[in-house]
């Protein structure tokens, strides 16, 4: 019978199995797996494995602000602390891909870590730009790795093997130790046409399921999806069909990354008499990257912004970046019409050749809706099939389960149901023993059964401005109480016995009206002048955390009966 154990929390927040305290250091008789991101969620990964007191890092992913998070906060990545605390232990860092959510951290996170940093040669010169960005090209060792390379990271053995996906060069990691060998497929799916780049090395992955796998630590977006995810080919064919005959600017808007796409783009145009124009700056970073290392060495230069406006309407097939509504991205600047550029009217289209992301509805119909009102069609996946999942439906998922017959299924990148459904469906293929877990959870995956042996840190880092700080740390929270009550500042004068000098200074964001609220802002001074009158006067004369207290509660309270908010209240105290 199959060995099931699902990671859940005790009543102090503890993992089922928790020992009590794993010491950070793996034995040499014993072989880790250990999320920090990536687990119980799609996006933000990281993955470490430990054996005989070394660590091996596999990605580091960030994963984007939703428009329920607090203003000013764009990327949100893993909280490193437990490796960052045992960095003379990591031996490395292996990149499965070049997608944000497997290597968008590294610029942020590696002054942290570092180690040195391996990729495929796509892969790295993505990383390149990123890390110029940053001022850290010539300071992290990043070596590239050749397509179904290996590299030998004492303890660790690591072969790649090629897999398709939405993105060049995406690879199966399999992590080799004497207690066994673990294959940590990153992001994948079976596509026998992928158009750019080579088809999944099935045969390599038969061969590994004949030398025998420990434990398979897998894709679980698409677990609860049937069938097979669908080929880059069936793509092109319907972006031809639907553009064909279509008036006026055409408009499509897909993941920058998946470089296949815009070279079917480029396909589609050329058949339609249109010319591509790329709109975005990400879409330049990846096609250059592409080039560097031997993609769309067919495809001419695209047009860019500037010269698009020489050209008629009907012969222009822009390809735009903000498929998931980010509000800074292209696409939700031309729907709102201020873009530096480009711009669409009534009888343009845009096609949606991408999926709508769980959590970015919202960001997404505000995009199409802004659209709309300008009198753009749209067309998307349910109009058309423009668009195909980078990511193992069930059928690929069984597939990979027979090629590989591994002893232990760890589901990874997905939420909770989805990882749920993931490991259902192992079970159903035989694999004898399943986890389910969180981010933090410590498996040891051998000896013995797969147990999840101890529960480390595994928070959150919000990129604010050029800060990282915690998730649900002060900052954030006080970031969150702005954005939903607003803000006030008081500022008092008080003379050297204690007394006002003049009236309060009281200024207001984000709770009253600037205009038609005066009224009410007078009431709010007037109880900050009585607050502090009602003190005895040799607490005014001495105590400035006293008098500061009373000032802001009776901000607070004076707002709170007027408006229902209780803003942020900081009181400033000056003694003439």
């Amino acid at each position: 019978m199959a060995r099931d154990q699902t990671s859940r929390n005790d009543p102090n927040g503890r993992p089922g199995g928790y020992s009590g305290g794993h010491s950070g250091v793996p034995g040499r008789e014993e072989l880790l797996f250990l999320p920090l991101g990536g687990s119980g969620e799609i996006g933000m990964n990281l993955n470490l494995y430990g054996h005989a007191g070394r660590w091996l890092m596999v990605d580091l992913g960030v994963t984007f602000n939703r428009d329920d998070g607090p203003p000013g906060i764009e990327l949100i990545m893993p909280d490193p602390t437990f490796i960052a605390e045992r960095s003379d232990k990591l031996v490395g860092l292996v990149l499965t891909h070049a997608h944000e959510d497997h290597i968008g951290a590294v610029p942020y996170l590696w002054p942290r870590l570092r180690c040195p940093v391996y990729a495929t040669p796509f892969t790295a010169a993505v990383l390149r730009k990123k890390l110029a960005q940053a001022n850290l090209l010539g300071q992290v060792p990043l070596t590239e790795i050749p397509l179904s390379g290996k590299l030998s990271l004492p303890p660790f053995e690591i072969e790649l093997i090629t897999i398709t996906h939405s993105i060049p060069e995406p690879n199966c990691v399999v992590v080799r130790t004497p207690l066994g060998a673990v294959l940590h497929t990153g992001d994948w799916k079976i596509d026998p046409t992928p158009l750019l780049g080579d088809v999944t090395d099935e045969d390599a992955l038969r061969r590994l399921g004949e030398e025998g796998v420990l434990a398979c630590i897998c894709d679980s977006t698409n677990a609860l999806v049937d069938g097979h995810s669908g080929s880059e080919a069936s793509v092109r064919e319907a972006l031809m069909r639907v553009v064909a005959g279509r008036r006026g600017k055409v408009a499509v808007t897909c993941f920058a990354s998946n470089v296949a796409r815009v070279e079917t783009l480029f396909r589609v145009a050329q058949a339609h008499d249109r010319h591509v124009v790329l709109v975005g700056r990400s879409l330049h970073r990846m096609v250059e990257a592409a080039r560097e290392t031997g993609y769309l060495a067919d495809v001419p230069p695209f047009v860019t912004e500037d010269e698009s406006g020489y050209l008629p309407r009907e012969n222009q097939l822009l390809v735009c970046t903000g498929s998931q509504g980010e509000p800074r991205a292209a696409l939700a600047r031309i729907a709102a019409g201020d873009h530096r550029n480009v711009s669409l009217e009534q009888g343009d289209t845009v096609i949606f050749s991408s999926r709508m992301i769980p959590g970015n509805e919202a960001s997404i119909l505000k995009v199409q809706n802004g659209l709309l009102r300008r009198g753009v069609k749209i067309v998307t996946d349910r109009d058309a099939p423009v668009h195909v999942s980078g990511h193992p439906a069930r059928d690929e998922l069984v597939a990979m389960y027979q090629w590989i017959r591994p002893r232990i299924a760890i589901p990874v990148h997905g939420e909770r149901m989805h990882m749920t459904a993931h490991a259902e469906l192992a079970r159903e293929c035989q694999v004898p023993e399943t986890v389910v877990i969180e981010n933090g959870s410590m498996v040891r995956l051998a000896p013995g059964p797969a147990t999840v042996v101890d529960h480390v840190q595994a928070g959150r880092l919000a990129l604010d401005g050029h800060r990282l700080i915690p998730q649900g740390g002060t900052h954030w929270r006080e970031r969150n109480k702005v954005a939903h009550n607003g803000s006030a500042v008081a500022t008092l004068v008080l003379d050297r016995k204690g007394r006002l000098t003049t009236s309060p200074l009281l200024s207001v964001h984000g709770v009253l009206d600037p205009e038609g609220d005066a009224e009410l802002r007078a009431a709010a001074v007037q109880a900050i002048a009585e607050a502090i009158e009602s003190l005895p006067p040799d607490v005014r004369l001495r105590d400035d955390e006293v008098v500061r207290e009373a000032a802001r509660v009776a901000v607070r309270r004076a707002i709170h009966a007027q408006s229902g908010k209780k803003p942020m209240t900081a009181v400033h105290l000056c003694r003439v």
